[in-house]
Order: structure tokens, then C-alpha cells, then sequence
């Protein structure tokens, strides 16, 4: 009995999300979403009471709130960094937007013709959706150790105002030049929030605005290899591919043996299911090994175990980012950039980044290796038009 009653009420519910995505709440009739779910619109009635009732379930059960909390709180739990996490979260509230445009925009703009228990009803499931985003950037938050100038209920409650903005947008207008597609809103609104984050220690994560790139100089690159070098192959290995190949962290923990493309005319990584990145055997004007010969292909060499990950830790297990990171502190300690600072991680992939357009590589060619949009990389850009120019300035003072 208690299953029949549950699925006559979801079919109503269902109908009625699909009536009220076609032609709006205010125009679809009790009868109409009755007959759809082929029911009498009495039982829709003893179900709902009348039909703002059934929108306060349509409100409440929407899949843009339905297992929230549980999701996110196996996301927290996973080792992820804060950025990542960020990103993971916007991209699935915006998935689950993106499912139901036509029922978003007939809720916001009949919404003042809905009676007050309604509107409270969405209040309402905004609050529980802030409250679960709140517990999941708290834990993340805690983990990573960082401090934040905004707690992380007003954290969440600016993050969860701004999705739902974009979504609203998009969704009631066009041709706006606001941004260029999702995934540039996304870096821009993940970037504006790390910004509001400073680590608690020396050298773990930092958010690096995005209009200001801080390259590594060619000295100090080499002595970071030639300290791993002397650390093991591992360590050799690990810091060759985060210069030679531009990876973060996150990227790297990824990475599996069979991602690995090489013959004597190349050396490749498999990123995700279609992105591919070289791995270069010239960093910084020296020359590290060869495409089929270099730190990773002599670390994978001498590994006797059965793990498929590219890296381990040193228990034998696949490398966590946080033991990445700890692996730079420690092959970093003691060195200072230009700026009189400890080296961080993040400067590895802005080094080559910015190695990659010094080598003349267009940014249309530099966003499909490194998956980021061409305004992410106008940044870039500029710190190798500023870099070239200094070399230009410097050979035309040699000439005279």
C-alpha cells in the first residue's frame, strides 16, 4: 500500500514538473497534471491539497536539492584540493540547473503570483542547500588547514546567490557578454573565492590571482631538479613532470601508467579521457634525457610492483596531492624566488605555462593542451610579451 501511494504521488509530482516546464505554473490546471499522471484530480487533491501545494513539493523534492547533503559529504570526505572541491561543487548545481531550465524560469518569474507559503518553501530549501554547502567547505577548509577572511556560511551563501544568478541569466536572457561560456564563468568565480583564502603554513596551498603570473627564473628551475635528482628517482621523476609537463597536483595523483604515449619523436600523458600533453625534454634552455630515456621513463624502469599509478608515495601506495606538496616544501626549503619568497607549487605550471609562449605556442594551441579558457591565459600571455621584450631590450643594448 505505502509503495502505491508513493509512486501515485511521484507520478503526480513528475507530471507536474513536466506541465509546469511547458507552459509555466500559472497556466497548467490541476486537471491537466491529474490527467497526465492518470489519476483523478481528486487523488491530487487528498495528495497536495490544491495545486501550490504540489508546487511546494516540486519546490522542495527538486533535483537541484535531492541528496545534496549526502553527495557533498562523500565529496568533503575524498582528497581533493580547496579549488577542486569548489569547482566539483559549481559544476554539479549548475548540471542540476542546466536540467530544468524552463521550470527555473517559470518559478523566478511567476513567482509573485505564488501565495507566501510557496516563496518560504523555496527560502526554505535554499537555507538546507547553504547549510550542506557551509558543512562541506568547513571540512574542507579544516583539512587544508586555511584560514579564510569570510567564515564559511558567508562563503557558501555568496557562492550558492552566484550560481543561481548565472543560472537566472542564462536562462531568461541571450547574447549577454557578461562571459564568454560556463566553464570561464566557473574559473573566474572559483578564482574570485581562493582569493579569499591564505594557507596557515609556508608553502601549501595559495591562491595566485589570476591576472598576476609569477614565473620561476631558469636558475632556480634547475636547482629544484638537480635537488630531486640527488632526493631519487621518484622525486626526479615528479618534479620533471610538474615542469616538463605543466601538470598541477590534482593532475598528476591521476595519472596512471598506461597514460604514458612515448617513442623516440615524443613523449605523451593522457589527461582525462582526451586531452594530451607533451612532456618536454628541453625545460628552461637544458636539455633533460630524451623522449624514450628521461626521470620518468628511468623511474618507471626501476619500479618492481603491480600499482598502476605513476607515482607512490613512499609506503608503495598511489601519491596523494598533499604529499606532493609536502615533497616540494622539502626539495624547495631554503630557495627564494626574485620576489624573496619560498617557491610554490602552483609557480611550477606558470613557469611552463609561460615557457610554452616563449617557445612561440599560440594560446589557441596552449587552451586545448591545457584544457583552460583563452581568457584564463591572457595572463600568461602578457608575462611572455613582458619577458620577450626584455630579452629584445637586452640584445639591442649588446649590438650597440
Amino acid at each position: 500500500m505505502s509503495t502505491s501511494i508513493n509512486s501515485t504521488r511521484q507520478r503526480l509530482i513528475d507530471a507536474a514538473i513536466e506541465l509546469f516546464t511547458v507552459q509555466g505554473v500559472t497556466e497548467t490546471t490541476t486537471r491537466q497534471i491529474a490527467e497526465l499522471a492518470k489519476v483523478n484530480e481528486v487523488t491530487l487533491f487528498r495528495h497536495f491539497g490544491n495545486k501550490h501545494g504540489l508546487l511546494l513539493a516540486v519546490i522542495s523534492e527538486s533535483p537541484v536539492f535531492r541528496n545534496l547533503g549526502e553527495s557533498l559529504k562523500m565529496q568533503a570526505s575524498q582528497i581533493t584540493s580547496v579549488s577542486q572541491a569548489l569547482k566539483d561543487y559549481c559544476e554539479e548545481r549548475l548540471h542540476s540547473l542546466e536540467q530544468i531550465p524552463d521550470l527555473v524560469r517559470s518559478v523566478v518569474g511567476e513567482a509573485g503570483h505564488y501565495p507566501v507559503e510557496n516563496r518560504q518553501a523555496l527560502g526554505r530549501s535554499l537555507t538546507q542547500a547553504n547549510h550542506y554547502v557551509t558543512e562541506y567547505l568547513a571540512t574542507v577548509i579544516e583539512r587544508e588547514k586555511l584560514d579564510t577572511h569570510l567564515p564559511a556560511q558567508k562563503l557558501a551563501s555568496l557562492l550558492n546567490t552566484m550560481l543561481l544568478g548565472y543560472a537566472v541569466i542564462e536562462f531568461t536572457s541571450e547574447f549577454h557578454e557578461l562571459w564568454h561560456d560556463r566553464d570561464e564563468f566557473l574559473e573566474n568565480l572559483v578564482a574570485l573565492f581562493l582569493n579569499k583564502v591564505t594557507s596557515t603554513f609556508p608553502g601549501s596551498y595559495q591562491a595566485i590571482a589570476t591576472d598576476k603570473v609569477i614565473d620561476l627564473p631558469a636558475n632556480l628551475v634547475h636547482t629544484i631538479l638537480q635537488r630531486a635528482k640527488k632526493s631519487g628517482l621518484r622525486d626526479y621523476a615528479l618534479m620533471y613532470v610538474l615542469f616538463g609537463a605543466g601538470l598541477s597536483p590534482t593532475e598528476i595523483v591521476d595519472l596512471e601508467r598506461s597514460h604514458q604515449i612515448y617513442d623516440a619523436n615524443r613523449h605523451l600523458l593522457r589527461i582525462g579521457s582526451i586531452r594530451q600533453v607533451p612532456v618536454n625534454q628541453w625545460i628552461m634552455g637544458k636539455r633533460y634525457g630524451s623522449y624514450t630515456s628521461n626521470p620518468l621513463t628511468q623511474w618507471l624502469k626501476v619500479r618492481k610492483d603491480d600499482q598502476p599509478a605513476l607515482f607512490l608515495n613512499d609506503n608503495g601506495m598511489p601519491i596523494t596531492e598533499e604529499e606532493i606538496q609536502k615533497r616540494w616544501l622539502i626539495l624547495t626549503t631554503g630557495l627564494l624566488t626574485p620576489e624573496n619568497q619560498q617557491p610554490l607549487i602552483e609557480q611550477a605550471q606558470q613557469t611552463w605555462c609561460v615557457e610554452m609562449l616563449m617557445k612561440k605556442m599560440n594560446l589557441e594551441d596552449l587552451s586545448i593542451i591545457t584544457g583552460w579558457s583563452l581568457t584564463k591565459l591572457q595572463p600568461y600571455a602578457r608575462k611572455a610579451r613582458e619577458k620577450f621584450a626584455l630579452e629584445q631590450a637586452i640584445h639591442l643594448d649588446r649590438k650597440l
